[in-house]
């Protein structure tokens, strides 16, 4: 018998994060979980329990030593390292317009949803390679279409698509590289116990997506865990969208 894959997981400790932390612990992986929040660490490690199988550590992506040392401790724990997911990232997509766009909050923009996860590939990489492991990047559809005041994040997570194929190149045949932009996910259960908000669709909402519903984090933790699998062997270099179809509807104002 082969032993449980050892996944590294950012921003893993609410929202898609913690769905996707669910999902691989549910099939048997060990996950080395990071997040900057500590309160909502605590609360992820009671709702998952496994022990056994699961590290949750405060980390930020924004700084390198704590990358470095976050994967470190993970490999230590479990001796290996398989997969990386980055999904760490400010969530927010909307800034204010351009014109009052402030340097600080662009920048924040990049460190967290671009860089991180190129410091996450960078320190990953050596373990990865022993491995013939997989990285996952999570993009967004906001990568491909736009509303207005959102250039921030979707410039950050544009580059995230770029990183995708450039790492990919770079890093092959030993390590597949892919990127998830999910669509329209609800996340509002999915929250530490002081965000957590009462989830509510309207029928307008649903009918947006061809598939009739809105997205879940297990819709997006299903296609992560695919990609980091061997039946996903062939895929690498692409940027695979979870979002129900919503971004292939033709939609015309009233």
């Amino acid at each position: 018998m082969n032993p449980p894959s050892v996944v590294y997981l950012t921003g893993g400790a609410q929202g898609i994060g913690l769905g996707i932390a669910e999902h691989l612990l549910a099939r048997g992986d060990c996950v080395a979980l990071t997040d900057i929040d500590a309160e909502a660490l605590a609360e992820c490690r009671e709702r998952l329990g496994h022990p056994e199988r699961l590290l949750a550590m405060v980390s930020d992506v924004r700084d390198e030593r704590q990358v470095a040392e976050s994967i470190a401790t993970a490999v230590t724990r479990f001796g290996r390292l398989d997969g990386v997911i980055h999904n760490a990232g400010l969530a927010d997509p909307f800034q204010g317009p351009v014109e009052a766009l402030d340097l600080a909050t662009w920048q924040a923009y990049l460190d967290t949803n671009l860089t991180g996860a190129m410091l996450c590939a960078k320190h990953a990489a050596p373990h990865l390679r022993e491995s013939r492991g997989a990285l996952v990047l999570m993009a967004s559809t906001r990568a491909l279409q736009s509303e207005p005041d959102t250039e921030a994040y979707a410039a950050s997570k544009g580059g995230v698509v770029a990183l995708t194929h450039a790492l990919a190149i770079s890093l092959g045949p030993e390590i597949r590289v892919n990127a998830i932009s999910p669509g329209w996910i609800e996340v509002g259960d999915w929250q530490k116990a002081a965000s957590r908000m009462p989830v509510e669709h309207r029928a307008v909402d649903r009918d947006q997506h061809p598939v009739g519903r809105v997205g879940q984090p297990k819709d997006v933790a299903a296609m992560a865990a695919f990609l980091l699998s061997d039946d996903a062997g062939f895929i690498s270099g692409q940027n695979l969208v979870v979002d129900g179809g919503m971004t292939r509807r033709m939609i015309y104002a009233e």
